[in-house]
């Protein structure tokens, strides 16, 4: 096993807040002398079919201390998805009703098991103790915390200024996520960084049950693609671990390079987004990152490149990384259709002499959902193109001289291949 501070130089890389270090350190010297692995505690609701590279970061330090020879302890969070987690929401989220928590539970951990070793995991339902609460049990954990103190959390704090509700049971969530540390004697627990509120009441609710309190360790909330919010499944701005390989490499070459944020002093400060993404998402040294993100040693092109293939290779091997990458650079760099092209049926009815109008094409092969949606594809900055020949389409008023398997084009990413039908 690693030295403590072998382990703890791992540990803090990506992270944004260890509280308490001391305390960390301690516990990991204990176990080295003790040979006991600390039990590493972190929790997800299943509220959705898609998990993605934002629920990878805190997963992926979960992974290092499997790694590192830990106890990984995976809370399932069927009850606390029934109430919603109101960390940094400025509005209510509706909770789950049972069957659709129990639906995504179990693709929820297929998709986990792509980043750590499930197996070796201790999965464990929060429902297992929940289940068996009374009131009385409610009432006894909903005493171990002030009003006061619940309303110190900024979330509440900004809805209270908004005038924006805030429900009884959403001040349950903190409660019963610091109930989940008491039930599995959680040494550290992990979260992203505006889970910091909640872990710290497992602290609190450790101590009252005469426990050694847990450490909290957060880590920074990654950006989606657009670059401006947090990775989101609601904003389709993410990347599912659970998407194919040229779907993920290409997804990854479309963020950009940098973003901007105000300082504390009201300064505009330019970040760069490839070196968060590299941190987060990938296992390169801090040397080998810093190599990719400077532009005078790598085309920001190539370290983006570098970056997608990092992240298909972590989710479907280095060969699909390397294949996605050669479809990509044939596709884009040679402008090259996709080596299968969806066909789509169109009936010899529709033409007239053989021709057909192009509005009319366009909506009958999906490309545009209407012919209002068609024309406004067309134009002088149309990137509607048929044939070999990639002949440029402009005019909504063209007649398309229709042949059986003729390519059609809107941009890059939807070309189909027209397949004549009698029926």
């Amino acid at each position: 096993m690693k030295s403590a501070s072998e382990q703890l130089e791992l540990i803090r890389r990506g992270t944004e807040q260890i509280v308490p270090m001391d305390a960390l350190v301690k516990k990991l010297e204990r176990s080295i002398a003790t040979g006991k692995p600390l039990r590493v505690k972190y929790g997800i609701d299943p509220t959705g079919f898609d998990v993605h590279l934002g629920h990878t970061v805190p997963l992926r330090k979960l992974r290092l201390f499997q790694e590192l020879g830990h106890q990984a302890v995976l809370i399932i969070g069927d009850y606390t998805a029934m109430v919603g987690d109101p960390s940094g929401r400025d509005e209510s989220r509706k909770g789950l009703t049972r069957e659709q928590i129990e639906a995504n539970a179990q693709s929820y951990l297929t998709q986990i098991g792509r980043i750590i070793d499930v197996n070796r995991a201790e999965v464990v339902y929060n429902g297992a103790w929940f289940s068996q609460f009374r009131f009385s049990d409610v009432l006894a954990l909903t005493s171990q915390i002030t009003v006061q103190r619940m309303l110190e959390r900024d979330d509440f704090t900004k809805r209270i200024k908004a005038g924006t509700p805030i429900y009884l049971s959403e001040c349950l969530y903190p409660l019963m996520q610091g109930r989940d540390s008491v039930e599995v004697r959680a040494d550290v627990e992990l979260g992203g960084s505006e889970q910091l509120y909640n872990l710290m009441v497992g602290r609190h609710l450790q101590a009252d049950a005469g426990q050694e309190p847990q450490v909290c360790i957060t880590m920074p909330i990654l950006k989606g693609l657009d670059g401006v919010k947090k990775m989101g499944k609601s904003l389709g701005n993410y990347i599912g671990v659970g998407e194919s390989a040229d779907e993920q490499f290409g997804k990854t070459l479309s963020i950009p390079d940098t973003y901007e944020i105000i300082d504390e002093t009201g300064q505009k400060q330019t970040r760069s987004f490839m070196k968060e993404w590299f941190e987060l998402l990938t296992d390169r040294s801090p040397a080998e990152i810093a190599k990719l993100v400077d532009p005078v040693k790598t085309h920001p092109m190539e370290a983006k490149k570098r970056l997608a293939m990092d992240i298909v290779t972590t989710y479907h091997g280095e060969a699909a990384a390397l294949a996605a990458r050669a479809e990509f650079e044939r596709r884009f760099s040679g402008r090259a259709d996709p080596t299968e092209i969806p066909e789509v049926a169109i009936l010899r009815s529709e033409l007239n002499d053989g021709k057909i109008g192009i509005v009319r094409l366009l909506v009958l092969l999906g490309i545009a959902s209407s012919n209002k949606d068609a024309k406004r594809l067309l134009g002088p900055t149309s990137g509607v193109t048929i044939g070999p020949e990639r002949t440029k389409i402009t005019e909504a008023n063209t007649l398309i001289e229709l042949t059986d398997g003729l390519v059609v084009r809107s941009g890059s990413k939807k070309v189909f291949r027209v397949r004549l039908t009698d029926a």
